[in-house]
């Protein structure tokens, strides 16, 4: 009489913790990510040749006929909130230290003229660093 054992079925795999995982890793990175958010309107920034990439506190954009766009503002009254952003900003955080840096989003077309005209006003709300984004192009 044979009495060894029957063969075992092979066991199957569970897939449920790498799938706990997976789900976990996409939490993880929806929550760190950095959310912008949408643009009042479309911009085409100037090309230069720049290596990195202009990254400030607050975002102004400025449309090729000199429209000025912030949050979910436009015209003057996007410069109102602004000021008004910029001094919540600095109740919560010290200013003085360490200033924001305000991100300028210019159209390529923007006259520079009207340009000059916007960042004495930029710099009378108390934006010391002003970046302007510009495409990185082709070194010549």
């Amino acid at each position: 009489m044979d009495f060894s054992d029957p063969p075992r079925r092979r066991a199957q795999e569970n897939l449920l913790p790498m799938i706990n995982v997976v789900f976990l890793l996409l939490i993880f990175f929806l929550i760190s990510a950095r959310m912008t958010p949408p643009e009042p309107f479309a911009v085409t920034p100037p090309e230069a040749h720049a290596q990195a990439e202009a990254q400030g506190d607050f975002a102004l954009f400025i449309s090729a006929d000199g429209l000025l766009g912030y949050g979910d503002t436009t015209g003057d009254p996007a410069l109102v909130a602004l000021a008004a952003a910029h001094t919540g900003h600095c109740v919560a955080n010290d200013c003085t230290a360490a200033p924001p840096r305000l991100t300028l989003r210019a159209d390529a077309a923007l006259p520079a003229a009207r340009l000059a005209q916007i960042l004495p006003q930029l710099t009378s709300l108390g934006f010391a660093q002003i970046e302007l984004v510009a495409l990185t192009g082709a070194a010549p």
